[in-house]
């Protein structure tokens, strides 16, 4: 019989801590080196873009809601394109949709890239970081040669995208899909996160979970799928799924989604649709509320709209998929 005592600690750490990207608060009970509760206290900083994009026109909107995330940029003013376009009863050309779906996926692959790159030291893998986060740089690169920007893109206008692909631009995204292709496959951190933090299929339900996180315990929740926008109509994607629910499964469904991304980035490079840029998008939007739903890198996210008809939106509700996720991440 055992009668070793069980020694538990509590590890605080933040709101103010070098290691947080931004305040919160953090509780962890450890019994030695196991972790075997946790609690979070978030909201501890508001950056007011809700608010300020309230005293700023349409346009000047759009590149504020842009910076809520700089990973995820391009995604965010997506949104609010597509929310603004539906208040206006407009709608996009297809070659605006299509390179809007283009740069989206790009910025998956730079997302993925940069989640393992910052996954692998966690598993005692650094040799992984270098080398992901190497890669990294490829798919970045892209991006800058697109838009000029490596970071926060400004592909997107109420109406349409400012970037076009040239024949030049083409061969090269493509040459850098063929690079990734052959560098992302590695199994040694796989052994290390196998049956670790595993959550079931029903466990992801009832916590709401979404993104990779959702689809690695087998749940089919896909933005991009269940309800297609921009261009995914026309270039639809796989929704990528496992049934193991642990770490591994994790690792293995955005790597998988690295794969459909090239995939589908071929695709819309050798289909790009022919025509115009952007349509006309009046200065004043229409009456009205609506709520626009995309598929983030991280997951779902959701943007509440509304307009008063005047040049300025008078609510904007942003719900970005990582809050979602903190329930399964904290559950014991």
């Amino acid at each position: 019989m055992d009668n070793r005592k069980v020694e538990t600690f509590v590890v605080p750490i933040g709101p103010q801590h070098p290691a947080l990207k931004e305040p919160g608060h953090f509780e962890f009970t450890v019994d030695g080196e196991i972790v075997i509760d946790a609690t979070a206290r978030l909201g501890f900083v508001h950056r007011g873009m809700e608010k300020g994009v309230e005293d700023r026109t349409w346009v000047q909107g759009l590149y504020l809601m842009e910076r809520v995330c700089g990973i995820c940029s391009h995604v965010h003013a997506m949104a609010f394109a597509l929310g603004a376009e539906k208040l206006a009863n407009v709608q996009a050309p297809p070659r605006a949709q299509a390179i809007r779906e283009l740069v989206a996926e790009l910025e998956r692959i730079h997302s993925h890239m940069l989640w393992l790159g910052v996954a692998a030291p966690e598993g005692g893998f650094d040799t992984l970081f270098m080398l992901s986060w190497r890669d990294r740089e490829t798919v970045m690169d892209l991006l800058e040669l697109v838009s000029g920007n490596r970071v926060n893109y400004s592909a997107n206008v109420l109406g349409g995208v400012k970037i076009d692909i040239s024949e030049t631009q083409k061969d090269e995204i493509l040459k850098g899909m063929d690079f990734l292709k052959v560098v992302t496959e590695d199994e040694t951190f796989l052994g290390r996160t196998r049956n670790i933090g595993v959550m079931s299929r029903e466990e992801a339900r009832v916590l709401g979970a979404i993104g990779p996180t959702a689809r690695a315990s087998g749940v089919p929740r896909d933005v991009r799928v269940e309800s297609p926008y921009a261009g995914y109509p026309d270039f639809p994607v796989q929704i990528q799924l496992s049934d193991a629910g642990d770490l591994e499964a994790r690792f293995v469904v955005r790597i998988n989604e690295l794969f459909e991304s090239f995939r589908v980035i071929r695709e819309i490079l050798n289909k790009l649709p022919p025509g115009d840029l952007t349509t006309r998008m009046p200065r004043r939007v229409p009456e009205g509320e609506t709520i626009c739903r995309v598929e983030a890198p991280r997951g779902e996210l959701l943007y509440f709209m509304k307009s008063n008809g005047s040049d300025k939106p008078e609510r904007i509700k942003v719900r970005t998929p990582s809050p979602c996720n903190w329930a399964s991440v904290l559950r014991t």
